[in-house]
């Protein structure tokens, strides 16, 4: 039996949210072909048919989690605002729906080179955004310079808070992390 091109559609968008989920929460190299199916409710061959390979369901749903992770920010928002939420710890205990930088980062790396340019482009997009909030007196390239830093000041704290098994020291670099970037 054909599948409307609505519903199609509907499956499309359903894998790449699944996916981006299933990616965020365990990691590119830990989630199959098997699993991604069985999350998403499908069999081998619909994931095929709709992306062809596990490489470009991976390069799809990546930026699909960055699109995602964008469409949620305020139109308006303060920066200090971000930085409490993005360094939070409800944030770092929840990867599977958080940032997609903080939880791809140290894999994106070892993937193919369609996966990083659309998580290149993502990251390009975040600077773009922090470099728009930041202060105007400064001129461009030190907006651009300042927004850099703060970028990998928020994926790098995440990571690290992540990372170790002391909760005291993860709380410690979320908060001091955000306080030299409140400063």
């Amino acid at each position: 039996m054909r599948v409307s091109k609505e519903q199609a559609a509907k499956n499309r968008e359903h894998i790449l949210e699944t996916a981006s989920r299933l990616l965020r929460e365990r990691g590119i190299a830990a989630v199959g072909v098997d699993a991604l199916a069985e999350a998403a409710g499908m069999t081998h061959g619909s994931l095929y048919s709709q992306f062809g390979s596990k490489e470009r369901l991976v390069e799809e749903a990546v930026a699909y989690a960055i699109n995602a992770k964008g469409q949620e920010l305020p139109e308006v928002f303060e920066l200090d605002d971000y930085f409490s939420e993005y360094l939070s710890p409800a944030h770092r205990d929840a990867p599977a729906s958080g940032c997609p930088f903080s939880a791809l980062a140290c894999e994106v790396s070892r993937q193919s080179s369609g996966v990083r340019a659309r998580f290149t482009a993502g990251v390009r997009g975040v600077i773009g955004l922090l470099s728009s909030r930041m202060a105007s007196t400064l001129k461009p390239r030190q907006r651009d310079d300042k927004a850099l830093a703060t970028a990998a000041s928020l994926v790098g704290a995440l990571v690290l808070a992540r990372a170790v098994n002391d909760p005291k020291l993860s709380d410690d670099i979320l908060r001091a992390t955000r306080s030299a970037l409140s400063a």
